[in-house]
């Protein structure tokens, strides 16, 4: 791999775990000297590399470039040492005894336990994901700022009003006890089920599907499942459906990134790897005697890997609907509801039910009653793929449904 596609990779897996290591050790009032730290272990390797040669270990080079550069701050920064011994050291340790543990294990434990400290309840939910993409996926501010569809001036005064809300409260890095983590867990699942949805399905940008996004939600989801502390019944049912979706994502867009409706998809595409895994982890799921909300997405996402479309299935689905329905209701998963009766009983029936939900400024409802006029009513079919024209908040999204106009 060049130098030129090999830092931004490394920035992307290595930045993330010197971030959370450096924040666990300085604590989270000094998270921008981590930051800062990481960042100058980058920019050293762009500059050492381009003249020297990529090293034939380049992350463990950075793990020791950021160890050299944290240490030589404890040097010069005397007051900043001082209070830093005061936290981390008993009695009679010395300065230069300070070890900055980058194993494999601290790494992870820090991670994980970086995660906790972000998803605080006190924190908006787009602060928490903004904060998540920064440091413990590595995203720069200005992928940030493309994700929220704002400026980067925007997402750096969210992310110090974040970071500043985190000193004021005095947030530690370190696991929860198990009843706050039991307590917590469901706001960081939260934040990666969202983080997710962000890269499956995003109204942001131009960009419908982002894989980046998916990759790390999933990342961090499969760290909570290695924990004994946190591989709970809704951590195996996220990372399952997180899985079962992932599967699908080279089948749901053309190459210039138009959206794939389901029925129109090549299951060639679908990565059976992917499947296995979103079994594996739903059965884990089961061990536990709960049916949670991720627990039954998990489950339909299940059915939807299986391409036949017989009755057993689509009913299957239905009645899946019905008990997601009863446990959370959700304006999207009622209308999706409505895909899966036509499929297990007749369109007439759904379209019935689909009009009752008058989701009049959804998009997506406009496009599910064109279908379902489709064939029936074309002239009332060209009127919801209109509407859900106008609606669309992408080009990407635009084109699609003017090609379904264009076939009427």
């Amino acid at each position: 791999m060049e130098q030129e596609e090999l830092i931004p990779h490394l920035f992307r897996t290595e930045y993330s775990k010197i971030t959370s290591v450096l924040c666990k050790l300085f604590g989270i009032e000094h998270i921008e000297i981590a930051e800062d730290i990481a960042s100058e272990t980058f920019l050293l390797a762009f500059e050492t590399w381009h003249y020297k040669g990529i090293p034939p270990n380049p992350a463990a080079w950075l793990y020791v470039t950021a160890k050299n550069k944290a240490k030589n701050y404890f040097s010069h920064h005397k007051i900043f040492t001082e209070k830093i011994l005061r936290q981390i050291q008993s009695a009679n340790i010395k300065e230069e005894e300070i070890e900055i543990d980058l194993s494999e294990k601290n790494i992870t434990d820090s991670q994980l336990q970086m995660l906790f400290a972000i998803c605080q309840p006190s924190i908006s939910t787009e602060a928490q994901i903004a904060l998540s993409l920064r440091i413990l996926c590595g995203f720069g501010i200005d992928e940030i700022a493309d994700a929220f569809l704002t400026n980067k001036e925007t997402i750096n005064k969210r992310l110090f009003r974040a970071k500043e809300n985190l000193r004021i409260e005095k947030v530690q890095i370190k696991f929860p006890d198990k009843i706050e983590i039991d307590k917590r867990l469901e706001t960081v699942l939260t934040t990666l089920y969202l983080l997710f949805s962000e890269g499956y399905y995003s109204e942001r940008q131009n960009t419908v599907i982002r894989k980046g996004l998916c990759l790390e939600a999933m990342r961090l989801a499969y760290l909570l499942i290695e924990n004994e502390q946190t591989n709970q019944h809704s951590t195996n049912a996220l990372l399952s459906l997180m899985c079962f979706h992932s599967s699908r994502l080279d089948a749901r867009a053309t190459d210039n990134g138009e959206i794939i409706l389901y029925q129109d998809q090549d299951e060639n595409l679908w990565d059976n790897e992917l499947i296995l895994k979103g079994n594996y982890f739903l059965k884990q799921a089961s061990n536990w005697n709960i049916v949670s909300k991720y627990y039954l997405e998990a489950s339909i996402a299940y059915w939807h890997t299986i391409k036949e479309g017989t009755k057993e299935k689509w009913e299957n689905i239905l009645q899946l609907y019905n008990h997601l329905l009863q446990l959370e209701y959700s304006p999207i998963a009622a209308l999706n509801r409505t895909f899966a009766l036509s499929k297990a009983r007749n369109k007439e029936t759904a379209l019935v039910e689909a009009e009752k939900l008058n989701l009049t400024n959804n998009h997506f409802y406009h496009i599910l009653l064109g279908e379902f006029y489709k064939g029936v009513d074309n002239t009332k079919a060209k009127k919801h793929f209109e509407k859900a024209f106008s609606l669309a908040k992408t080009q990407i999204e635009k084109n699609t449904i003017k090609k379904k106009i264009d076939e009427l």
